[in-house]
């Protein structure tokens, strides 16, 4: 028999706060984020804002000279890392660290450090490239530091899935514990693309919004003036445990996590699959893997991209799979506060679901004011709303055709 696993932990860094709470008072009061881009000069770029990490200090979390020889997406899962182990009271010495390990994704990784020593291959020759230039910019190197800083021996992953990242790993960690080989398992994703060649890229794509004129009203998922996403950076970070584990140490449960989907659009690089098809066959995977009927969810916290394609064919794919059911969901997008954390979007989009079910309140989708047609589902315009919400799913789907569902619930016993 497979174990039950729980959330004993969440450790966040965000565009709306560093830390639980104030990730989560900000969250449900509907604060933005999103500001003109700081980090370097934006003359020429067409998008000129974005959700920045604001007043992060990495020589809070790591040591100073270490610290200068990882690129700041490590930064961030670190310090997250290190929250989300003190959020759920877990004592490193007395636990066995080779039954506890890291499973924590990114999209792109360290693309910082690659523009700055491009910089210097060009300017000054082959010579001055940093010797930790590889190892600071590979994807899988936060999973690596986290177990490094941490001491954590157990099983270190890296999914790279794109903007479905955070949420894979989440998942696999999951089916990690499920299976035994881990009684604990830090998880989730974490990214820093604030970079000029990142922003380029995106622009160039015409996949960012370009409302620079109002940037805390540029990201707005499901209305209709929606006009492209907002980059977003930051890290979430899960602590999951077996119930067995998490029982014998006494400790705080957020949620419980009953079901993980994964699956393929099999369809284009960047362009969801029409209609949502496969994005509704992998919230029905989750279900399907908890063995619970769609009517049995209260709220979806949704990839809501603000991008045209994503949020139309987000909102066809849950129609199709809940059926009348879906009138009844309440459904929200916190990138409309964040932006878009691309692979560390899932990791804080959990967070934000667990602490939904957790303290019964459901963050709402700010800047909702004009509806679509055919948009019309219960997207929670605005403001938070209490209720109880007894079972969530968590959508991810990224470029690639990747798509990743998590579906967590209330802990009973």
């Amino acid at each position: 028999m497979s174990k039950r696993v729980v959330i004993t932990g969440v450790g966040a860094v965000t565009p709306i706060g560093i830390g639980k709470d104030e990730f989560w008072n900000n969250l449900i009061a509907g604060k933005s984020g999103i500001g003109l881009i700081t980090r370097f000069d934006t003359t020429d770029f067409t998008s000129k804002i974005a959700g920045e990490v604001k007043d992060f200090d990495y020589t809070q979390y790591v040591d100073k000279k270490e610290g200068k020889r990882m690129d700041r997406f490590v930064h961030y899962a670190i310090a997250a890392s290190k929250m989300a182990i003190a959020d759920a009271e877990l004592d490193l010495d007395k636990v066995d660290r080779d039954r506890i390990g890291t499973c924590i994704g990114t999209g792109i990784g360290g693309v910082e450090t690659l523009h700055d020593q491009y910089k210097a291959l060009f300017d000054k020759g082959p010579n001055r490239v940093s010797p930790f230039f590889v190892p600071m910019m590979i994807a899988n190197m936060a999973a690596g530091q986290a177990s490094i800083t941490l001491g954590l021996n157990g099983p270190s992953t890296s999914i790279v899935t794109a903007c479905a990242s955070g949420t894979n790993c989440i998942g696999d960690a999951f089916k990690t514990i499920q299976r035994g080989d881990a009684e604990v398992m830090l998880a989730g994703g974490t990214e820093a693309a604030i970079s000029p060649i990142a922003v380029a890229g995106f622009c160039s794509m015409k996949a960012l919004s370009t409302r620079n004129d109002a940037p805390e009203q540029a990201s707005r998922p499901f209305d209709k003036e929606r006009d492209g996403f907002v980059m977003g950076e930051g890290s979430g970070i899960v602590v999951l445990e077996s119930l067995e584990h998490a029982l014998a140490r006494n400790a705080t449960i957020y949620a419980e996590v009953v079901g993980y989907g994964t699956n393929a659009d099999a369809y284009h690089m960047t362009a969801p699959a029409p209609e949502g098809a496969k994005a509704s066959e992998c919230m029905k995977l989750a279900l399907k893997d908890a063995g619970v009927a769609p009517e049995a969810v209260d709220y979806i916290n949704a990839h809501g991209t603000s991008t045209p394609m994503n949020d139309k064919n987000e909102t066809l794919a849950i129609k199709s799979l809940f059926g009348e059911h879906a009138k009844k969901l309440a459904i929200s997008s916190i990138k409309s506060m964040t932006g878009h954390l691309l692979g560390a979007a899932g990791g804080i989009e959990v967070i934000a679901t667990a602490l939904t079910i957790k303290n019964s309140v459901i963050p709402p989708t700010i800047n909702y004011t004009t509806p679509e047609d055919g948009m019309d589902l219960d997207y929670v315009p605005n403001t938070s709303r209490k209720a109880e919400v007894n079972m969530a799913l968590s959508n991810s789907f990224g470029f690639g055709g990747h798509n990743a569902a998590i579906l967590l619930k209330k802990y009973t016993i």
